[in-house]
């Protein structure tokens, strides 16, 4: 049996990863859970959820290292869900505010109100999710 020329399998070696990274490359990512949530509750004509209801967004606060936005979701006149929409991200950031946007949510929701505690070393995402939930309260009526 005769051996293969080395030209030969290097060009085989290249077509055949070349191959496999369009292979890869045309996959398709998988959908984002979230993408499948359901759509928040019908809001009023005003653009507003009825009072006590459904998810409002706060203004976006503009902070030394980024904009800051939250949203909040209601029910029965009770903040249910805070979340971060927009926050600080980059660098030192990103690190930063990993931890920080998630006690913030939980301190708005166990507070019902924009009087929250700021979170150690993120002062100035602190201080505009403080002003964002603000907005988002204030929309709400609450």
């Amino acid at each position: 049996m005769k051996k293969s020329h080395p030209v030969r399998r290097a060009l085989l070696a290249t077509v055949a990863t070349v191959s496999g990274v369009v292979l890869l490359l045309s996959l398709k990512p998988a959908s984002d859970p979230a993408a499948a949530a359901p759509p928040p509750p019908p809001a009023s004509a005003a653009g507003r959820p009825a009072p006590g209801a459904g998810t409002v967004t706060g203004a976006v606060a503009a902070t030394q290292y980024g904009p800051v936005q939250v949203r909040i979701t209601l029910a029965g006149g009770r903040i249910t869900r805070a979340e971060a929409v927009q926050a600080p991200s980059g660098g030192r950031s990103t690190e930063i505010n990993g931890s920080a946007v998630p006690q913030l949510n939980q301190e708005a929701v166990a507070a019902q109100s924009a009087r929250i505690d700021a979170v150690s070393g993120a002062t100035y995402t602190s201080e505009g999710y403080r002003k964002s939930l603000q907005s988002a309260l204030d929309q709400a009526g609450g």
